[in-house]
């Protein structure tokens, strides 16, 4: 008896050790049971759970979001601009016993995910303007309301988007979303991370940026020496007018003090004339005559008699 006990309770030490009938899963973890290859359960509470041993497997999925990076790719757009177009994916097993019988393990998964993502990709790509892709609305942004004021009427006019990025996006997602569904697979998000020209075109964009900037500055350029000869002209005006003001004022005060003077000299005049007329002459005399001066004159001209009288005191 003691035999059997020992045999029984080695089997079991044995089947606990290597046939390994317990499994924890983890919270982040579903787990799905295989007996002989085939799926038979799945687990996705986290905890210690039980397998039959030797016969049942466990193969784990994560429940967590998985990152899936597209190979960059040139692409051309609906109006033959050809771009460099980034992508990028979250997705995440929703159905692990689908997704075993689809695909088996996360390396096969990416691959699919390539295939199925990038053909969406492209289908959208090639079937919208470049506008469409690029931008989400047809609402103007800062540095292009700065840049529409500048160009002519026709030039500023935006081209109106009837999808659009975001929408592109989405209309992408439910493209691939019910073949995901065939791959236990849902696409959580899907984004363009990154749009570039090629080299060629993005030359031909430089080009195209750097004419219609051109065309604003000189516009603007035109539009200031405009005002900067307006403000001139009105300079020069207004110099004018504060000359002929000034003018006016400078004649109307040398006129008072004339009339002023001549009014002075009519009241000396008329006080005394002898007097008057004295001060008068030796004023001409001191403006008139120095050391090297020669006069020939009449005895009995006037404007020596002050002199001669002097003469005979």
């Amino acid at each position: 008896m003691k035999q059997v006990l020992g045999i029984v309770l080695a089997v079991i030490i044995f089947v606990l050790l290597a046939g390994k009938p317990f499994y924890t899963v983890d919270e982040r973890e579903q787990a799905l049971i295989l007996q002989f290859g085939k799926p038979v359960g799945l687990e996705t509470e986290p905890g210690l759970k039980f397998k039959l041993p030797f016969i049942q497997k466990v193969r784990f999925f994560p429940k967590t979001l998985l990152e899936w990076d597209g190979e960059p790719g040139q692409i051309p757009t609906k109006d033959k601009t050809f771009i460099w177009i980034d992508t990028f994916a979250r997705w995440r097993i929703k159905d692990p016993l689908t997704f075993y019988r689809a695909v088996r393990e996360e390396r096969a998964a990416q691959e699919k995910l390539d295939a199925i993502i990038d053909a969406a990709t492209y289908d959208f790509i090639t079937s919208n303007n470049l506008i469409e892709v690029v931008r989400t609305s047809n609402r103007l942004m800062k540095a292009e309301k700065v840049i529409s004021v500048g160009l002519p009427e026709k030039a500023s006019q935006q081209i109106e988007i009837a999808l659009g990025r975001e929408q592109m996006t989405r209309g992408i997602l439910e493209q691939i979303a019910p073949k995901m569904d065939q791959l236990g697979i849902e696409i959580v998000d899907f984004r363009i991370k990154r749009i570039d020209y090629v080299e060629e075109v993005r030359k031909k964009v430089y080009e195209r940026m750097i004419a219609e900037r051109k065309q604003i500055s000189e516009k603007f350029r035109s539009e200031g020496q405009g005002e900067s000869k307006r403000i001139e002209g009105e300079r020069q005006k207004e110099l004018r007018r504060i000359k002929s003001e000034a003018y006016r004022t400078a004649e109307e005060i040398k006129g008072t003090a004339d009339a002023e003077a001549i009014r002075i000299y009519a009241d000396a005049f008329n006080r005394d004339p002898e007097f008057y007329s004295f001060i008068n002459t030796l004023e001409i005399y001191k403006n008139s005559l120095n050391e090297s001066t020669s006069v020939i004159m009449s005895t009995d001209s006037e404007f020596f008699k002050y002199l001669k009288d002097y003469k005979k005191q």
